[in-house]
């Protein structure tokens, strides 16, 4: 069987550079979780304060306003369980952050890739999507800088990590120039955010997130060996779905929802769990990449990822249907609303949940994993073949037709041991 030659060795760091490596990242971790762990009591005091700001400031910063903290009040709960709640969620995502990355650099950090990765986690982490150390900085002036320093290392450096992974090497060569914008861009908005090219970070945005999956793609389909390609289904599939759902639960949460998305305290504590929920995946996709030498698994959980996604997607599109098409019904034949229709569609839900189901594996085994699902057809049909055939010879070609047509292998070849000697059967298969 004719197979790619042979990635070469990764690159590993020796002796001083490794000691001086491993050196720079303790010191670094201990700067991040030091200054996250010292802002913890001006994050408390800031949560917990009322904002007397415009409201929408308030809202966008997870604020208590007076209101909030009479709807807090009416639910029992205290200003004080809020900031507790808000600190303690941004802790746990760092701790998350942290604990994935220093797995990594236990157990990889002589492959500068994986102290990279390492780095990314612990720097991103902690000082630019969560972490506290925001609030000693708006207090402390003289923290100013180097926390800003670090979110804006850990932005830039989430970046480049995707145009490097796997291998550390810029794939295709024209992305330098982009994370060398992408850093131009952060310099803006993190030290000057009031210059006009702040307004244009919506945009960029998704540019820059647009390039870096083309980079992926791109290095999946032309550079990448097939360990590789696991690895950057594992990074990928976790990115994806951390940003659709981060995307999905800020716009479901605080955009499309009103009732949720401006109910209060309890409506910032229900849309902050869910977007850090979502990112967390972006660590946990990193580190199983890096360190897990067999990633085949992968292909069932996006296959599954796929199939219910889609199915919920259906199922919640036919119930919200049912229950407004049944409702105008009821209302132009009765005058009034009815729970009928509510009943009703849950019931034809539940009856539709496993034709559905299948309909949907099909689409998404024939679609996507064709080759599979080819493969899996081909041993049905011989399988069922198998249980009539007798002829031994017949059943001999069957079987290496079999082999031939589902893993495709340069040649095939089978021996049998009849009762008079040593029979051979051969047969050839296309090259690939």
């Amino acid at each position: 069987m004719s197979t790619r030659s042979s990635p070469p060795a990764p690159n590993v760091l020796r002796d001083r550079w490794l000691f001086l490596a491993r050196l720079m990242w303790v010191a670094l971790a201990v700067l991040v979780l030091g200054l996250d762990a010292a802002s913890i009591p001006y994050a408390y005091a800031r949560y917990k304060a009322v904002c007397l700001r415009d409201a929408g400031f308030c809202r966008d910063e997870g604020l208590l306003t007076p209101e909030g903290v009479q709807a807090l009040q009416e639910l029992g709960l205290s200003p004080g369980l809020y900031a507790a709640y808000h600190v303690g969620l941004s802790t746990v995502v760092t701790l998350v952050f942290f604990a994935v990355a220093a797995v990594i650099f236990f157990r990889r950090s002589d492959e500068p890739m994986a102290l990279f990765g390492a780095f990314v986690l612990l720097v991103f982490g902690g000082a630019a999507i969560a972490g506290t150390m925001h609030d000693l900085a708006e207090v402390r002036s003289v923290f100013w800088f180097p926390v800003n320093l670090l979110d804006f290392v850990g932005q830039v450096s989430f970046c480049v990590f995707f145009y490097l992974f796997p291998d550390g090497r810029f794939v295709p060569r024209w992305t330098r120039w982009l994370a060398v914008a992408w850093a131009l861009l952060w310099v803006t908005l993190i030290f000057f955010p009031d210059s006009s090219l702040a307004a244009l970070i919506t945009p960029l945005f998704f540019v820059f997130i647009g390039s870096l999956v083309f980079a992926q793609v791109y290095r999946y389909r032309r550079v990448s060996t097939p360990p590789q390609r696991q690895q950057t289904k594992w990074v990928v599939f976790g990115f994806s779905v951390a940003l659709a759902g981060f995307v999905g639960a800020v716009f479901f949460l605080y955009g499309g929802l009103s009732t949720i998305g401006k109910s209060g305290p309890l409506g910032q504590m229900i849309g902050e769990t869910v977007v850090y929920g979502f990112l967390l995946l972006i660590p946990l996709s990193i580190g199983v990449a890096i360190l897990r030498s067999r990633l085949y698994d992968i292909d069932l959980i996006i296959n599954r990822t796929l199939v219910y996604g889609l199915l919920t997607i259906l199922l919640a599109a036919t119930y919200f249907g049912g229950v407004v098409g049944l409702q105008s019904v009821l209302r132009a034949l009765t005058g009034q609303e009815s729970t009928l229709a509510v009943v009703a569609s849950t019931l034809a839900i539940a009856a539709l949940f496993s034709p559905l189901r299948r309909r949907v594996q099909g689409f998404v085994d024939r679609r996507f994993y064709r080759r599979k699902y080819d493969a899996a057809k081909t041993l049905s049909a011989f399988n069922a073949r198998l249980r009539d055939e007798t002829e031994l010879d017949t059943l001999s070609g069957d079987v290496v037709g079999v082999v031939n047509e589902t893993m495709q292998p340069a040649h095939v070849s089978m021996w049998l041991r009849p009762p008079t000697g040593l029979d051979k059967v051969r047969g050839e298969g296309p090259e690939q």
